[in-house]
């Protein structure tokens, strides 16, 4: 089996090492730094589970690996509808795109049998060029619950979660899938092959729409954002409209608010890999992530007043990121008990 890592940062390259350390022929593309120090000494992964390294052959050149069986995108999703170059020399008749995104995917309503089947959603595809770029029967769904860093170029810290959750977007249980499946398995991580990935995909998003924007906006870690009661009930309206919004498309995911929000306390000093984003001055990924969800909520007659005033918040953010007329801000630091230094906080990637 033959598998193309298409950004190999923080969840590609701890991925596409566990690929490598299973048995499969891996190809990581990367850039920069990172991409001469993981060709120089591979990838290093750090991990609670055990430490190793894999030396996979990396590459910024596609056309170097060819046609492969499956591209894993490890790209964020803003990105997807200018890496077509990249993939086109990675597709061969049969090739699947696996593609580890946050948010509402582009292919949400291919192969799906509701009254919006077929619907471009545009905040996900805009223009249909993320379509254009990678094809909707080629794609295989999958939702991370994995943290992970790049600590350094070449060194992946794993910090918690080794599952990627995979499904067709038309609710088969096709061999690709249960072939990536045992791919991944035998890496050791987990891949489910899962009859319905929207479900994930509402369940991971649960999250995602509520701490990636708001994080940004308070520069606050998760636990602060679940500790202050304002931001709290905020958290707590929009998990409760984006629910509506997944019931209205058929979809009821299994965790409560409550669950989600306990969950979210416990995660600390955790900060997302959006507050991340904004830390540095780039763009966020919240096209996906928020807009999608409001566009949704138009598509299907749901009221979502919350999500769309934290929608506008954060857009006006997001362009001035764009405009570069944001500078860098210090990293949040987590209170300390008295008498200790703050800590610096972690990049996380995937929150």
């Amino acid at each position: 089996m033959r598998i193309a890592v298409l950004g190999a940062g923080a969840i590609g390259a701890y991925a596409g090492a566990a690929l490598h350390r299973g048995g499969a022929e891996v190809h990581l593309i990367a850039r920069g730094p990172h991409l001469e120090a993981l060709r120089s000494g591979g990838v290093r992964v750090l991990s609670p589970r055990g430490d190793f390294t894999a030396h996979p052959p990396a590459t910024d050149d596609p056309a170097e690996v060819g046609p492969v069986d499956y591209v894993l995108l490890g790209l964020k999703a803003q990105h997807y509808a200018d890496c077509g170059p990249l993939l086109a020399p990675l597709l061969g008749p049969d090739t699947a795109v696996v593609a580890a995104q946050n948010g509402i995917p582009w292919w949400y309503f291919h192969g799906f049998d509701g009254p919006l089947a077929g619907r471009r959603v545009e905040a996900a595809d805009p223009g249909g060029a993320v379509s254009a770029a990678v094809p909707p029967e080629r794609a295989i769904g999958c939702v991370v619950y994995a943290a992970t860093e790049i600590e350094r170029p070449g060194v992946i810290r794993h910090m918690e979660g080794t599952r990627f959750s995979i499904g067709e977007p038309d609710r088969t249980v096709s061999q690709r899938c249960l072939d990536f499946s045992a791919a991944m398995t035998a890496g050791g991580l987990k891949c489910p092959v899962e009859p319905d990935i929207r479900e994930d995909v509402w369940v991971k998003l649960m999250g995602n729409v509520v701490f990636n924007p708001l994080s940004a906006l308070t520069r606050s870690t998760m636990a602060q954002i679940c500790a202050a009661g304002g931001t709290a009930a905020t958290a707590r309206a929009m998990m409760r409209e984006t629910l509506d919004v997944a019931a209205r498309l058929g979809v009821h995911p299994s965790v409560s608010i409550d669950r989600r929000m306990a969950g979210a306390a416990r995660a600390g000093d955790h900060r997302t890999s959006t507050l991340h984003d904004v830390e540095r001055g780039r763009p966020m990924e919240l096209d996906v992530i928020l807009s999608a969800v409001v566009e949704l909520a138009d598509a299907t007659g749901a009221e979502v007043p919350t999500l769309r005033t934290v929608d506008a918040l954060a857009r006006l953010l997001n362009d001035r990121l764009q405009e570069g007329s944001v500078a860098p801000t210090a990293p949040v630091r987590a209170a300390a008990p008295a008498g200790c230094p703050g800590r610096t906080l972690a990049p996380r990637h995937n929150g």
